[in-house]
């Protein structure tokens, strides 16, 4: 279990979560602390520069799309990392709304 589990269960029940991610790998989209809404989203509904929560060769992260290939969406943070290529079962949901 990672810091994210809980979250993802909710997301695939059909809720909608809030939560406060620490770290500054999506600054300035996302700040260490800043309250993210995160809601159930179809993958078909995905683009690229979207925000998700998604899990990555067992890590958990709330990162961005980068690309899409098919049914395959590439996962990376606002730094220039790319974490890999996921399927659809790997993502939970997608960010709606950053607050302080």
């Amino acid at each position: 279990m990672g810091w994210a589990s809980a979250y993802m269960e909710q997301l695939r029940e059909g809720r909608t979560v809030s939560f406060r991610p620490r770290g500054h790998s999506m600054s300035p989209k996302i700040e260490s602390g800043q309250l993210c809404t995160v809601a159930p989203v179809e993958p078909e509904a995905l683009c690229v520069g979207d925000i998700v929560l998604c899990k990555v060769k067992g890590a958990e992260y709330l990162h961005l799309i980068k690309a899409i290939q098919g049914q395959r969406f590439q996962i990376g943070n606002n730094r220039g990392l790319i974490n890999g290529w996921v399927g659809p079962g790997a993502i939970f949901g997608r960010l709606v709304k950053v607050e302080a």
